[in-house]
């Protein structure tokens, strides 16, 4: 069938009846398409020519849609796919996102989802839907809903719900993305780096893990900006600080009259992030019974704003944040299982500032920038040799956030070009809680190490602290090294360090393996 479309799709189902179904919804939107019925004849024709998208049932005569999807990850193929199983088949649905799905629908196929998803994947999602912001929606200039931030789309709407632009034609001008604004070059970062690439492409679901303060709301701005949804609506809502009697119309919206105080209809969240990407931060601080409700919009792809008495569709992806351990809060019985497998498809992990300290001079770099560029500070203040060395010893319990807040307070302080490490107001000897623990565990009572520390109220400073403290720490990693004979892993085990973290020590403190001799 040869159509002027720019799009073409290959549809795969052993159904005749569907595959008529679909192939007349799909042509009616101005699609190129071919059919299949079989895994054997899909990869066929896929091994014939490139398709925009591929749409295919999960179970099949021959095989599985998973076979599919396989074959086309191995190939380093470029298709979109999308995946139908049966009602209920959560599983099957969770394995196919898993293995590379952009999006999934589950039978009987509701119509209007199945064009509003494929649509979706391919970038042509009704701009109207996604950016049309009703009159009583708060905005940023209006005051935002409690918890909420609604981050409007960089371009305005377009005027056709659906053009058909080729999907690799020139873009606008992009804005600055928010994978650019995480600074650093660690392993640890390199691999959240490519993870946001990887996710970013699909709808799966993603949850993501840390610490307080370490950037998860960055990382799930990121995830969104490296997807098709870059143009669309981010709301980032932070489930823990909604009173739990408003969390209903504030995910769902209400209705005129819904409760006393319902002067007009307000849509919510979901609404809000229709056609974009929704961000559930501190989802574990959910209640129970807000959970249930929010598993069955998620599962159904609807919200039924309170007082209305019909559900309306949205086309919502869900990303989710934590400090907690939800496997444990499972376990205890304060989540939901079926909630925490249908938000913990792919489980990202935003590591501590600790882990990565290497960072801490190109994020100090970059913090500095911007919080200069805010209160209008020229030059940009930079950071003296002995203010550095002092941040990288600090662990860093409030993460990036507290590096952060240290430096606003620091350029205040400091009224210069330099700041200098007693411009930060952190304590002299500030030791990371591993090199405390080191001076504990590894200096016997009445040892040199000891009193090589002078007691508070004796008056023995040193006069160059960067320089004592680097001879400290040295020391301390020479005796752990020597303990366990050179094994770096043993050693930095015994210091509760990371390999990579005695590793990064070692070459900074220029620590030979040589010196094991």
């Amino acid at each position: 069938m040869s159509t002027t479309s720019p799009f073409s799709l290959l549809v795969v189902d052993d159904e005749p009846d569907l595959r008529t179904l679909y192939e007349l919804t799909l042509l009616r939107e101005g699609y190129e398409l071919e059919t299949a019925g079989t895994v054997e004849e899909a990869l066929r024709q896929l091994k014939q020519r490139e398709f925009s998208a591929v749409i295919t049932d999960m179970r099949l005569p021959d095989g599985s849609g998973l076979d599919i999807l396989q074959w086309l990850e191995s190939q380093a193929r470029k298709e979109k796919t999308l995946v139908i199983t049966a009602y209920g088949s959560a599983e099957n649905a969770v394995e196919a996102l898993k293995a590379g799905a952009y999006d999934y629908l589950t039978k009987p196929v509701d119509l209007r989802q199945f064009r509003l998803v494929v649509a979706s994947a391919l970038g042509r999602v009704p701009a109207v839907a996604a950016t049309v912001v009703p009159a009583n929606l708060p905005s940023e200039a209006q005051g935002a809903q409690p918890g909420a931030q609604v981050s409007p789309p960089p371009a305005p709407p377009a005027s056709k719900p659906l053009p058909a632009v080729p999907a690799a034609a020139p873009a606008l001008k992009q804005p600055v993305t928010a994978l650019s604004r995480l600074a650093g070059c660690s392993a640890a970062i390199q691999e959240v780096r490519q993870l946001i690439e990887k996710v970013g492409r699909s709808m799966a679901p993603v949850l993501l893990q840390g610490e307080s303060g370490t950037g998860k709301e960055l990382v799930a701005r990121a995830i969104h900006d490296s997807g098709s949804r870059l143009r669309q609506r981010f709301v980032a809502v932070n489930c823990g600080a909604i009173p739990e009697a408003l969390l209903e119309a504030e995910f769902f919206g209400y209705r005129k009259g819904a409760f006393t105080g319902a002067n007009e209809d307000r849509e919510g969240f979901f609404q809000a992030a229709d056609g974009g990407t929704l961000f559930l931060d501190e989802i574990g601080d959910l209640p129970l019974a807000m959970q249930s409700k929010l598993l069955r919009s998620i599962q159904e792809r609807s919200v039924r704003p309170v007082g209305a008495v019909v559900e309306a569709p949205v086309n919502v992806r869900i990303l989710s944040a934590t400090h907690k351990d939800l496997s444990a809060e499972v376990t205890a019985g304060r989540f939901r299982q079926d909630l925490f497998y249908r938000l913990n498809v792919i489980q990202l992990r935003v590591p501590p500032l600790r882990e990565r300290i290497e960072d801490v001079a190109l994020i100090s770099d970059k913090v500095l920038e911007r919080i200069a560029a805010d209160a209008g500070v020229s030059p940009v203040p930079r950071l003296t040799a002995s203010a550095l060395s002092l941040l990288q010893r600090y662990a860093f319990p409030g993460n990036v956030r507290e590096l952060e807040n240290l430096l606003h307070r620091a350029l205040a302080l400091a009224g210069g070009e330099w700041i200098d490490a007693g411009d930060l107001g952190l304590p002299e000897a500030m030791l990371d809680d591993s090199q405390l623990g080191a001076l504990d565990e590894l200096a016997e009572p009445g040892s040199s190490l000891k009193h090589e520390l002078p007691a508070r109220g004796e008056g023995l400073l040193p006069s160059d602290l960067a320089a004592y403290l680097d001879e400290v720490e040295r020391d301390i990693l020479l005796r752990a090294l020597d303990l366990h004979r050179f094994n770096r892993t043993a050693a930095g085990a015994s210091l509760g360090l990371s390999l990579r973290q005695i590793r990064y020590r070692m070459a900074r403190l220029g620590i030979t393996d040589a010196e094991g001799a």
